[in-house]
């Protein structure tokens, strides 16, 4: 069966005419991606266009906890980095562009151009979203691409599962250092001294 789609499309079809304004999935460049204007959440991963599910309440109630912690500790310790949350693009490699959903510079690894995009990340987090499919993103996609990224360290905060995973990078791959659970102290390895009760995380949800 012909994948064509009929044109002019009829009523009730997407309006496949305005994609042909843009490139077949495979194709999409860094050009094309920071080209593309949207209200959603895109990702550009292998050339692909990947839409990212909206954040619900609780989602971003603990992306502004791990901000706060995150850049006041940032602050205090006078290190020069920034923390970030999303919408913020982040360059990881040709072809692929994230969005963290918290990110850390470096003072070293700062943009030149304060116009532009980070080139280079040096701690990632990510809550995860509901659904197999964010799941997998986050767990496996993500964790491969931030590790080719050379991303020093990775946090993965799960609702679901009442859990706080922290990666650091070994070599080229990532090794767990801790699996927190409630009453657990969530510690950074890359901002020494940090750490977060995950109590704290969880009972934004009660």
């Amino acid at each position: 069966m012909s994948t064509t789609p009929h044109l002019p499309s009829r009523d009730g079809e997407p309006a496949w005419e305005a994609a042909f304004f843009f490139p077949s999935q495979g194709r999409w460049t860094e050009e094309d991606f920071f080209q593309f204007h949207t209200n959603r959440m895109v990702e550009l991963v292998n050339g692909h266009l990947v839409l990212l599910p909206m954040p619900t309440w609780l989602h971003q109630l603990i992306v502004e906890l791990l901000f706060d912690r995150f850049r006041d500790h940032v602050r205090q310790q006078e290190l020069g980095g920034k923390v970030l949350m999303a919408p913020l693009p982040a360059k990881l490699f040709p072809g692929t562009v994230r969005e963290p959903d918290l990110l850390y510079v470096s003072a070293e690894n700062l943009p030149a151009n304060v116009r532009s995009y980070p080139h280079k990340i040096d701690l990632a987090i990510e809550i995860v979203s509901e659904g197999a499919e964010a799941r997998k993103r986050d767990y496996v996609d993500k964790l491969a691409d931030y590790a080719k990224a050379s991303v020093a360290e990775y946090w993965i905060v799960d609702p679901e599962q009442t859990l706080v995973t922290v990666f650091v990078l070994d070599g080229t791959t990532y090794r767990v250092a801790q699996e927190c659970r409630p009453g657990h102290l969530a510690r950074s390895i890359l901002l020494d001294g940090l750490s977060i009760p995950v109590n704290d995380i969880w009972t934004l949800g009660q």
